[in-house]
């Protein structure tokens, strides 16, 4: 039987671990696994360029952030920033609706 996750003031990794242990009924260990390997799944498939989606929850994608200049606020210096990769995450409808 789940546990009351909205006792937790800040949910972190160890957190959920717990709450998945509690669900689960498994072992630290394998709940921590568990974690990590969705984690890891999901930084792996935005790595190769793919689209991670799940039903009811949201999606994760890879998105390109062009070279770009910037200023340096200390010092109002021009400074090119290069360009880098970015997770975005989009939140489902159903998710949503949950939190109002």
């Amino acid at each position: 039987m789940p546990s009351k996750i909205g006792e937790i003031k800040n949910m972190n990794k160890v957190a959920l671990a717990e709450e998945i242990n509690k669900i689960l009924n498994t072992t630290k260990t394998q709940s921590e696994q568990v974690v990590e390997a969705l984690f890891d799944t999901i930084v792996k498939a935005l790595k190769r360029g793919d689209e991670v989606s799940v039903a009811g929850f949201g999606k994760f994608i890879k998105k390109a952030k062009p070279a770009r200049m910037a200023r340096n606020p200390k010092t109002g210096e021009q400074v090119k920033v290069a360009a880098s990769n970015a997770a975005k995450f989009t939140v489902a409808k159903a998710f949503k609706e949950a939190l109002n």
